[in-house]
């Protein structure tokens, strides 16, 4: 949970719990609409593909998966035109880190996280230093960046001195350091949640280079969402030296917050992180979650949220009963996400970025959002019955029941993409005119 509710400058930009802003407006008038399927007479088949299907570059055409950026992945296999998707690479095998217990590496959980509106000068920095309590300080480059006019704040850092900064648990994911030294993005767990960031996809920096983000880790920084490696961080025009981490006795938070404060004056801030709090978190979160989705196979969640649509008899059917998840949202926008995603279960993938069943989550999202959608007690990746209400339960987390703009940002969040929220939107528009 971030605790940060004030904002923080990073390089004189903003860092705050990102609402979402609108880039670019889709096309709201598309000329001719695409044509719709007869939903009345597709019934919903449940289960895993008996083999894997064909890869993009497979002679069968129909059955081809383009890479996916989202929790949607496939183009329709039905022959409509779908939008063009990046390649995603795969992780090499690069050595990581230490674990957090190995030796030469001493954990000193941050107490303060300074925000300097310009790089910290080596004599500011040594007056903290000196500070009664100050244990230890380190400064990195932050700042931030938008994707798609939405704000990302992150530090750029080196991965061998952060790592002690970090909960033990981060310390000893070797996913993240390898990251950090391929060139990728670290998002913060509760980021990747709240903007919906996939991992393993591709997101395109306005102005800037490419990101992908490649691992996912609670940072416990407030107000940060996510790290990157210095190289990048100087690809992305980051300002050098502006964030400061302090580490000192927790008892002394308070004391040492007002003394960095009072010797750095106003322009510049200082949160408090909350000390062993950081450690915390990641036992707190794995409980709970262990509590919650107690695992029974590859996208597969017992005891998960339970909504009644039960087994409707066809795809229509199914659509306007999982709609009802989110009052106000319509069902033909259901129904033109499925259409996009895997013609309404034709093509289940899993697709070569991971995603997976009729609506195409990817497994990490639908941790989260993936829902029980027919009560057999089991929230199944690959079930209609299921897949389509998680579909409604993360377009409604999302906002889209407000509609207007927030759906169009809702549908964006599905597939990070103006194009694909366009062709959503069009095809919707058909099934309210095939069906009134």
């Amino acid at each position: 949970m971030v605790a940060l509710a004030v904002l923080v400058a990073l390089g004189g930009v903003a860092l705050a719990v990102i609402t979402g802003g609108r880039p670019a407006a889709p096309d709201g008038n598309t000329g001719t609409e695409p044509r719709v399927r007869d939903l009345a007479a597709i019934a919903p088949v449940v289960g895993r593909p008996a083999t894997p299907p064909a890869t993009a570059d497979s002679e069968n055409p129909e059955n081809a998966n383009p890479e996916s950026p989202d929790p949607a992945g496939p183009g329709d296999p039905a022959g409509e035109e779908t939008t063009p998707k990046t390649p995603v690479a795969q992780p090499s095998a690069v050595p990581g880190p230490q674990g957090a217990d190995s030796p030469g590496l001493t954990p000193t959980p941050p107490r303060l996280l300074v925000i300097s509106p310009s790089t910290l000068t080596e004599q500011s920095k040594e007056d903290i230093s000196r500070l009664k309590y100050v244990q230890k300080i380190d400064s990195f480059d932050g700042g931030a960046v938008k994707v798609s006019g939405v704000g990302l704040n992150l530090l750029a850092v080196d991965p061998a001195r952060f790592r002690a900064w970090v909960p033990r648990a981060v310390a000893d994911q070797q996913e993240v350091w390898s990251a950090l030294a391929r060139g990728e993005f670290v998002a913060d767990s509760s980021a990747a949640r709240r903007l919906g960031l996939v991992l393993g996809a591709e997101y395109q920096v306005d102005g800037g280079p490419r990101l992908r983000a490649a691992a996912s880790a609670t940072l416990g920084l407030p107000g940060v969402d996510g790290i990157v490696g210095e190289e990048t961080g100087r690809r992305l025009g980051l300002p050098p030296g502006v964030a400061l981490l302090v580490h000192g006795p927790e008892k002394a938070t308070a004391v040492l917050k007002a003394r960095v404060g009072r010797l750095l004056g106003s322009g510049s801030q200082v949160v408090a992180v909350g000390g062993s709090g950081t450690d915390k978190a990641d036992t707190d979160k794995a409980d709970t979650d262990k509590a919650a989705t107690a695992k029974t196979g590859t996208g597969r969640t017992a005891k998960a949220a339970r909504v009644t649509v039960g087994r409707p008899g066809s795809y229509l059917e199914l659509y306007r009963a999982s709609a009802e998840v989110c009052p106000g949202l319509s069902w033909t926008v259901l129904a033109a996400i499925g259409q996009v995603e895997s013609s309404h279960g034709r093509n289940n993938g899993p697709s070569s970025a991971g995603a997976q069943g009729p609506m195409q989550f990817m497994p990490a999202t639908w941790k989260t959002y993936g829902v029980d959608g027919d009560g057999d007690g089991v929230a199944d990746i690959w079930s209609p019955y299921d897949a389509v209400p998680s579909a409604a339960n993360y377009l409604c987390a999302n906002g889209a029941a407000q509609g207007g703009r927030k759906l169009e940002k809702a549908i964006w969040f599905y597939n990070h993409s103006w194009s694909y929220v366009s062709k959503v939107l069009a095809i919707s528009r058909g099934y309210a005119a095939t069906y009134p």
